[in-house]
């Protein structure tokens, strides 16, 4: 039972998977009676989607945290000081009685300004393996929720709690019709939804428009490319966005299969709506593999086939597409339908609201 309005302060941020989780526990949280503000950086893309749910949103400092040398490094320490100073007066001022982050550089001093407030910190592990904002913070709070099965060696069993991966509300409520009218596929063609994650994928966009003419052939093709990485010109059965925000819902829910990077949160979003994908993981080049992980778990699910990045074409992905929607198609939705649909939201609320005494 409510016995009073309590304050939590949401944070994280750098791209949409750091935030979308933390947007998909709004409803819940206010439903509780907690008074929701957000910390994140002036210019992140958390800022316009925070904004946007109408809640008060508050700027820190951030740096960004590098596994290697760089001289940028330096400045950016600079950077990581003035937001946990920023962090700890945000932290007063608010008084909040529980902190919870969904990672990314932000939220490194909006934790460590916690532990020393006396507030209670809950972060939320999206992928196989912590990544280092995550890793950073872990000392400092009450409780780790996890996403993965194979994460829970890697936590202190003390503090972990499998919960799943909040999925947005508003993702269920897509309506296919209204997804082709917006792409103009007026045909009967398969549909499939492209997408390299909220800030793009290059060697995906590439690989999708080498192959576009075989892949128009026998399917229509909605391609979220990323801000700044349209190409010109159009061609009947191609539609293009740069980023999918009201219409997400609409289009996920009139494809028929997904290409996809395989950022956590779009495979769980992809699992609760039972749409099969094709992933193209992020290498360990321009990562610490944790993409690699998050497919091959999903894979031996059965709920998706994994394509490597590497020796990627046009030609390979076509034909890669084809088989895929032919062979594995519906065998990838009957499994995705006999898994046991995880509570994500409620268990994460549960763990908040348990944290702060309500």
């Amino acid at each position: 039972m409510k016995t009073s309005i309590k304050k939590i302060l949401l944070t994280g941020g750098g791209t949409a998977g750091h935030v979308t989780p933390n947007l998909a526990l709004i409803p819940g949280l206010k439903a509780a009676g907690f008074d929701v503000h957000y910390a994140g950086t002036h210019s992140g893309m958390e800022r316009g989607l925070v904004e946007k749910a109408g809640l008060p949103y508050h700027c820190i400092s951030a740096g960004k945290l590098r596994r290697y040398f760089d001289l940028k490094n330096f400045t950016d320490l600079f950077r990581i000081k003035i937001g946990f100073i920023q962090s700890l007066f945000l932290l007063i001022k608010l008084r909040p009685a529980v902190v919870f982050s969904k990672g990314g550089f932000v939220s490194c001093p909006v934790v460590w300004a916690a532990w020393l407030c006396r507030v209670p910190a809950v972060i939320h592990e999206s992928d196989i393996t912590p990544g280092l904002a995550n890793r950073l913070s872990m000392p400092f709070v009450r409780k780790i929720c996890f996403s993965f099965p194979e994460t829970e060696a890697r936590l202190p069993a003390s503090k972990r709690v499998m919960t799943g991966l909040p999925v947005r509300e508003g993702l269920f409520n897509g309506d296919a019709a209204r997804g082709r009218e917006l792409c103009g596929f007026d045909d009967g063609k398969p549909v499939i939804a492209v997408t390299g994650g909220s800030l793009g994928a290059s060697a995906v966009n590439e690989a999708v428009r080498g192959g576009l003419n075989r892949l128009l052939d026998d399917f229509n093709v909605c391609h979220i490319c990323g801000k700044g990485n349209m190409a010109p010109g159009g061609r009947k059965g191609y539609r293009q966005f740069e980023y999918a925000g009201e219409e997400l819902p609409d289009l996920f829910a009139m494809a028929d299969i997904v290409i996809s990077r395989a950022g956590a949160t779009t495979l769980f979003e992809l699992l609760a709506l039972r749409k099969p994908a094709l992933l193209i993981p992020l290498g360990t080049a321009a990562s610490r593999g944790d993409q690699i992980l998050n497919a091959e778990s999903f894979e031996k699910l059965g709920y998706c086939k994994v394509l490597s990045q590497e020796g990627l074409t046009g030609a390979i992905l076509a034909e890669s597409v084809k088989r895929f929607f032919d062979e594995d198609k519906d065998r990838c939705i009957d499994a995705m339908k006999r898994t046991e649909s995880v509570r994500a939201v409620d268990m994460v609320l549960d763990v908040i609201k348990r944290l702060a005494e309500l």
